[in-house]
């Protein structure tokens, strides 16, 4: 099975879990988004750091934050974030945006999705 699909399923599941395991998944996203984004990124706070502060991503226009210079590629890539866009995003970005600045790529379908899922809370 390709990993779109398998990343698409498991956001199908993680739209289906129950209140408890939807807040496990936040509190799993959260771990991993302070170990493997939250030294460029800030969420608790509209802040810029090395990257643009990722409050509010969802529903956001690709390169649009105040204050943070995005690359050309990014800013103009028309790109909105959803849980799709992102999912392809994390997993390669430079394949989805050539010429972005952010290099980091997430392997792990899961650890993926419990990323989106913790960024959709806030």
């Amino acid at each position: 099975m390709s990993k779109i699909v398998l990343a698409a399923i498991a956001l199908v599941a993680v739209s289906w879990a129950t209140p408890a395991v939807v807040a496990q998944e936040a509190a799993a996203g959260e771990r991993l988004f302070r170990q493997r984004c939250g030294a460029c990124h800030h969420i608790a706070t509209t802040r810029n750091g090395v990257g643009p502060h990722l409050q509010g991503v969802i529903g956001r226009t690709a390169g649009s934050v105040e204050g943070f210079n995005y690359s050309p590629a990014l800013r103009d890539s028309g790109i909105t974030w959803t849980p799709e866009t992102l999912e392809t995003y994390l997993a390669n970005p430079i394949a989805m945006v050539r010429g972005t600045k952010m290099v980091q790529r997430f392997n792990n379908v899961d650890e993926r999705t419990a990323i989106i899922q913790f960024l959709s809370s806030r």
